[in-house]
């Protein structure tokens, strides 16, 4: 089964939209208020990224690129789980909140079940 096919292209589809979502969001944080709330704004910066590499690596075919795919949703699931983490047991370094603070919920937790579903579609498909 092919990972760009079926449930695949919704998954990736939504890690398109949390990639330009994330992006415009880091830019415009970056841009206007980077002093208010440094740390949090480069994580969205960073989250960002992540996005953008898990859309791109999901949606190609290849050992290469399925092992970024591995990469960098494992990386995310990592980071939103910290990151969530953080922003409750040290909420001062989240005067402004991430895409991953509270893990995701600004988001509807989507942040926190997107690289779950990633992991498990990658689990279960082969190029």
């Amino acid at each position: 089964m092919n990972r760009a096919t079926g449930l695949g292209r919704l998954l990736i589809a939504v890690y398109g939209i949390f990639a330009i979502s994330a992006s415009a969001r880091a830019a415009f944080q970056l841009l206007t208020k980077f002093d208010e709330a440094p740390f949090a704004y480069l994580l969205s910066a960073l989250s960002a990224l992540v996005y953008i590499i898990a859309t791109i690596s999901l949606a190609r075919s290849g050992a290469r690129w399925r092992q970024i795919a591995w990469l960098a949703v494992g990386f995310e699931l990592v980071g939103v789980l910290l990151v969530g983490l953080l922003s409750f047991m040290v909420p001062e370094l989240f005067a402004h909140p991430s895409v991953w603070s509270g893990f995701g919920a600004g988001y509807g937790y989507v942040p926190l079940v997107l690289p779950i579903l990633g992991l498990i579609w990658l689990r279960k498909t082969r190029d």
